[in-house]
């Protein structure tokens, strides 16, 4: 069974920030079939923001930011959120994602907060950093 995912915007920014990690190698296999990844409007709004932000540190041009949001957008199963556990989390940005994993079906949530995405129990999602949904793919030893 194909994994369906929700990734944090903290691990596109990392990904598109250094070639070298585990958040780069998941942004790789996007639209690859291994795994399927859910979005929203709103998150999409919400990974433009972070990512176009000066101290992000990427050091990409926009128009290959552009593109990159672009695919992500083409590649992802598209979810309506309606905003109705809010708040169940911490941060508000957070809730927007447990939102989209929760009414997309997804299995799994894909961020360095774990901590912060502790709620996400009650509705059955788990919460995995970058290398550990790798790991889990069989993508790295």
């Amino acid at each position: 069974m194909t994994p369906r995912i929700v990734l944090d915007t903290n691990v596109l920014v990392a990904g598109l920030r250094s070639s070298l990690g585990a958040s780069y190698r998941v942004l790789s296999l996007v639209g690859s079939g291994r795994f399927a990844h859910v979005v929203s409007v709103a998150l999409v709004f919400e990974y433009e923001a972070a990512v176009m932000r000066p101290e992000s540190g990427i050091r990409l041009p926009r128009s290959v930011i552009n593109d990159v949001l672009d695919y992500i957008c083409a590649a992802g199963q598209r979810q309506q959120i309606y905003f109705l556990w809010r708040p169940t989390l911490p941060d508000p940005s957070d809730d927007l994602v447990l939102e989209v994993a929760a009414h997309g079906h997804c299995d799994r949530i894909v961020t360095f907060n774990t901590r912060d995405f502790a709620g996400s129990k009650q509705f059955g999602i788990q919460v995995e950093t970058p290398a550990t949904f790798l790991r889990s793919l069989g993508a790295v030893s």
